[in-house]
């Protein structure tokens, strides 16, 4: 499988190939029907699947501050495009010159001249092209003038429509869930450890308090079950049962917002500076202010109890 940044890697003997576009925040069930398609697509005429998505989200070039919070990090999600059996996925820069491309060019220097597309498969509500001009019809009638054929998949799951907003309305709502579902996988927070207030440790419960990364999309604030992902040189491939903890303790009368995660039984873990995810499993309870320490003590052992229930099978 191959992974290009930008047009300039594609090799220059590439052949003709089976192209999706989109920005796939997610890869959601609905992300995947349109890959698997574009796959079985290629498959039957012989020839590579190419996925191209893009860095950073088109909403943060075109309206800076308007983008919405990111479902996975942009290497995350070339990672599971990759698992869908495409054979490449270039992750396309978004720059303020390829916003301002009008349709025919984007379609000429991107689909055409670098990866000599015969068919190209979008999203029923794609649009591309300098102020997102150009929809499934156009592309279509530019496949006419360069010699390749397009179509618009839905997004639908097992009949279910999906979208990113969506998933996003349900992690504002907490409802993990409910994303996993949509997800095909539970959602995942990934970050860097970093110190915190180390009230965990002394408590009896030490964390890993997460740096994450920009613009990520956090569930609301409350205790989840779920795991704590890691696989750096210290702990390759490990993944821990976990309980995490998304507000700003209000116990402590805190004013950040962080991301907590306990490894269930773990108290020799030194994870400071990894790279580490979080993967949610169910919500267990809001986030509460305690009147005493000795109450929240009593709170966090009933919230491992239960993460440990959710997360043993």
């Amino acid at each position: 499988m191959r992974r290009w940044y930008g047009l300039d890697e594609v090799p220059s003997g590439w052949g003709r190939s089976v192209v999706t576009i989109g920005v796939f925040d997610g890869v959601h069930r609905g992300h995947q029907h349109i890959v698997g398609s574009t796959v079985e697509l290629a498959k039957e005429r012989g020839l590579p699947t190419v996925v191209i998505t893009f860095d950073p989200h088109p909403d943060e070039v075109v309206r800076p501050g308007t983008h919405p919070p990111l479902l996975c990090s942009p290497k995350r999600r070339a990672e599971l495009l990759a698992g869908l059996g495409t054979d490449a996925v270039m992750v396309l820069p978004f720059t303020l010159e390829l916003s301002r491309m009008g349709p025919d060019e984007f379609v000429q220097s991107v689909l055409v001249d670098r990866l000599h597309a015969a068919h190209v498969v979008v999203g029923e509500n794609f649009r591309f092209g300098h102020k997102a001009k150009g929809d499934v019809a156009l592309l279509q009638d530019l496949g006419e003038k360069y010699d390749f054929t397009a179509e618009g998949v839905p997004l639908v799951a097992n009949g279910e429509t999906i979208s990113s907003s969506y998933i996003r309305e349900l992690l504002f709502d907490g409802d993990v869930v409910g994303a996993a579902e949509a997800l095909g996988r539970p959602h995942r927070v990934e970050g860097v450890v970093v110190r915190g207030h180390q009230r965990g440790r002394a408590l009896g419960f030490p964390t890993a308090n997460l740096e994450t990364l920009p613009h990520t999309a956090i569930p609301s604030d409350g205790v989840y079950a779920g795991w704590l992902v890691c696989d750096s040189d210290a702990y390759p491939g490990a993944r821990w049962p976990t309980a995490i903890s998304i507000g700003t303790n209000p116990t402590f009368e805190g004013q950040e917002r962080t991301v907590e995660a306990h490894a269930l039984d773990r108290d020799d873990l030194d994870l400071y500076g990894e790279h580490v995810a979080v993967d949610f499993a169910v919500r267990i309870r809001d986030t509460l202010k305690f009147e005493s320490i000795e109450a929240l003590v009593e709170e966090m052992h009933r919230d491992v109890a239960r993460s440990r229930e959710i997360t043993r099978f």
